[in-house]
């Protein structure tokens, strides 16, 4: 069995490869060749939440458990710890033991990515991102992959880390980086909006934004919190990673359904829907869509595998 800790993961587990398993994982599991339990969440009184995501993906299965702690957030210690454990189908037996809070980062990032080259317009290039943490840096790292950006704002309640980030990503990737003192100045003229904070309410409304923007809402994954408000959920196009998991556990969706803002078909369909010709896109340049993710068990096996079939080569 092999112990890959995070160094080792963010060598081998490169935004580009890690794109095109995504895509590949997000059409499997639309075609019913994943096995997708829903994810068990332990919240604990420190706030904190212990989620077990387990998956059959085909040649490999396993689970991951892991912690997500926003106190956690602007220490030296990660806000998500944990790892992945792999089996192989045929026999069963365990591969490894995978760093998870490198591989949820990546691929989420990642899944973002094949959701706006999916969604976004084809000129976007101003990138919004709201909250400047390990997401943040790794939706950028992705998104520019698919979109020529040229232009990046971010808002984090954390002056220091927007500071941080906008030194770090102007350094590594040459382009403008501006910090902001509000969400609604980050988010004005953005092409592409990343909500990539663990809120509590709802801070993102549709006056906020300008037609034709696309939202990846990527921060909370339950069924009370969310980050993007019933106006701008109701006045737009609702993509999901995964649609079924998306009626048990976004608030992003549940809310305004139970205010009756939007109704059950609000949801258009999945990203794996969208790759695989099921739904439509964006049907004019003044759409506004939304990618709601939640994270998905399948990616992080398929992450995991990437991962454990590299570290033998």
């Amino acid at each position: 069995m092999k112990i890959i800790e995070e160094e080792q993961v963010r060598k081998l587990l490169t935004p580009e490869k890690c794109m095109d398993v995504m895509q590949k994982t997000l059409m499997d599991l639309e075609l019913g060749k994943c096995v997708m339990p829903q994810r068990l969440i332990c919240r604990m009184p420190n706030t904190a939440a212990l989620g077990f995501m387990p998956a059959y993906t085909g040649d490999y299965f396993g689970a991951k458990a892991i912690t997500a702690y926003e106190p956690n957030m602007g220490t030296g210690y990660p806000s998500h710890i944990g790892y992945v454990m792999l089996f192989e189908s045929r026999h069963c037996t365990v591969c490894g033991m995978i760093e998870a809070g490198s591989i949820t980062e990546i691929r989420t990032g990642c899944v973002s990515a094949v959701a706006t080259d999916l969604l976004a317009e084809k000129n976007a290039h101003k990138m919004a991102v709201i909250g400047a943490g390990a997401q943040a840096r790794s939706h950028l790292a992705a998104i520019r992959l698919v979109r020529k950006i040229t232009e990046v704002t971010v808002y984090d309640k954390n002056p220091a880390a927007s500071e941080l980030y906008a030194e770090e990503m102007k350094k590594k990737y040459g382009i403008s980086v501006k910090t902001c003192g509000s969400v609604e100045s980050a988010v004005a003229d953005a092409d592409i909006i990343c909500t990539v904070c663990p809120a509590k309410e709802a801070y993102l409304t549709k006056d906020m934004v300008k037609l034709g923007v696309h939202i990846n809402a990527v921060g909370t994954f339950s069924p009370t919190t969310r980050e993007v408000a019933s106006d701008l959920i109701g006045a737009a196009r609702l993509y999901s990673d995964h649609t079924p998991s998306c009626r048990k556990e976004s608030g992003e969706y549940l809310i305004p359904l139970k205010e009756g803002i939007i109704t059950e078909s609000h949801i258009i369909g999945s990203v794996g829907e969208l790759l695989l010709g099921k739904v439509p896109g964006r049907q004019s340049k003044n759409d506004i869509t939304v990618f709601d993710a939640l994270g998905l068990a399948v990616e992080d096996i398929s992450s995991a595998e990437l991962v454990y079939l590299e570290s033998k080569k």
